[in-house]
Parts: structure tokens; sequence; C-alpha cells
């Protein structure tokens, strides 16, 4: 699982690969994942639990279930792995990685059935991103979008759901929030200094035989950092090549 070439079991058991794009696309559904705080509130109240990196991790996990749904279907697919490997190298060390830039003026619809939920994740992945820098202690309400986002694109929902299910449950075990959510009002513009928390890693998300802790995730987050050819990714930023 180190190796991001290498397709997750669980995206190849919910069919995601090749499979035809005959799900719905239309503006109620491009209205729900770009407004999706209105009907979520225990799917919101589930993200809130979970720390920082925990949810960027969350969010790479979510934008590779995308990511391998339009594998074949689309060229801006390199696009959107450069971000997958730019977001495991940032729970590493923020420093590794530039920000996710999102240029919501370039010349895609939403509308499309493959360019549109590519638009909308990338643009929910550069506020998550956003909001991991600047330390909000809102962030993971941004997971929400993307979270309906790669359920709705999946075809066997059902292996989606028992994943996500699966994963979250572990996440607020092992990666809990560290503040109360009841606080986040007068936090909101506070800054949360995320650099203790432990890493979590892709071997968490998609390996069923992972053992987890942490330092198998900070080794985990080095091998795939060292596999990385940093020079072809513009959101990575690492002095030299990681050894």
């Amino acid at each position: 699982m180190r190796n991001l070439q290498n397709t997750p079991p669980i995206i190849v058991q919910a069919k995601s690969i090749g499979h035809p794009i005959d799900f719905k696309w239309n503006k109620k559904k491009i209205d729900q994942f770009l407004d999706p705080l209105e009907g979520n509130d225990e799917l919101e109240h589930e993200l809130m639990q979970i720390n920082h990196k925990a949810s960027m991790g969350l969010t790479a996990a979510l934008l590779e279930w995308i990511y391998w749904r339009y594998t074949g279907y689309t060229k801006m697919n390199n696009d959107t792995h450069k971000r997958i490997e730019a977001l495991w190298c940032s729970i590493g060390n923020i420093e590794n990685t530039k920000p996710l830039v999102f240029d919501a003026d370039f010349d895609i619809s939403a509308s499309g059935y493959v360019n549109g939920p590519l638009w909308i994740a990338l643009m929910n992945v550069t506020m998550v991103d956003t909001m991991y820098r600047r330390g909000s202690h809102a962030i993971q309400s941004e997971l929400i979008g993307l979270v309906l986002l790669a359920r709705h694109i999946t075809p066997r929902k059902r292996v989606f759901d028992k994943w996500f299910n699966r994963t979250i449950a572990v996440l607020k075990r092992d990666y809990p929030c560290q503040y109360s959510n009841e606080d986040l009002d007068q936090n909101y513009e506070a800054f949360y200094d995320s650099s203790h928390e432990p890493v979590i890693c892709r071997d968490f998300f998609f390996n069923p035989e992972f053992e987890n802790s942490i330092e198998a995730s900070e080794n985990a987050i080095n091998e795939l950092i060292h596999n990385l050819d940093t020079k072809s990714n513009q959101f990575l930023c690492f002095p030299k090549r990681a050894s």
C-alpha cells in the first residue's frame, strides 16, 4: 500500500475501476455536493470527532476513491494523483508541500459526468488543505461533500459504506479530536497546531493487515516519500530528495 500505483483491494471490490459512468449527475446533485452542510448533521458529527491529521488522511483516501473511479476516463487524473501524493507528504510535515492551488476560473464545467465530479472533488480538497494550513477548528466539516461525492460515484455503495463506517470508527478511537465541539464558536478564528498529532498513513485506510502504530505509520510515510518523483510534483517542496 505504500506505492500509490497499487490499487487498494477494497476499491477493486467496489467495482470502481473501468465501470461505466452511470450515476446521476444534475443540478440537484451538484448543489448537494457544493453545499452539503444541510441535512448531513449525523455525518458532520462523526467527522468532528477526529483530529486534523486523521482528517487529512481521510481526505487523501477519499480522493483516491475518486481517482481510481476515473482511471482511463480523463487526463485530469494525473493532477489528482499529484494532489494525493502531496496530501500524504503534508501529514508527515506540512512544510514538505505547497498549498494545493485550485483555479476556480479554469475552463471545466461542473455539469459534466467526468470533469464535474473531479472539479468539485479538487475544490473540496483545496478547502481542506487550506483549513489544515490555517489550523482551523472546523476543518472536519469540509470533508462532508467529499464523502458524499466519493460514495455517489462508487458503483457498489455497500462496499464503500462498510469501508467508511469501519474507518471512521477506528479514527474516532485512535485519532480523536483534541478539542470540544462546543468550543468551536469561540475558537473558530483561533489557530490549532496539529504538529504534535501522530501521523497516519495510507496503509491504515487500505491495508486490512496493517498493524497500526506511530512507528509503523512514520515508516510508511517516509517510504512513500522516498519513492516519489518529487521533481514531477508541483505541490512538493523538498529541499532535496528524501533518503
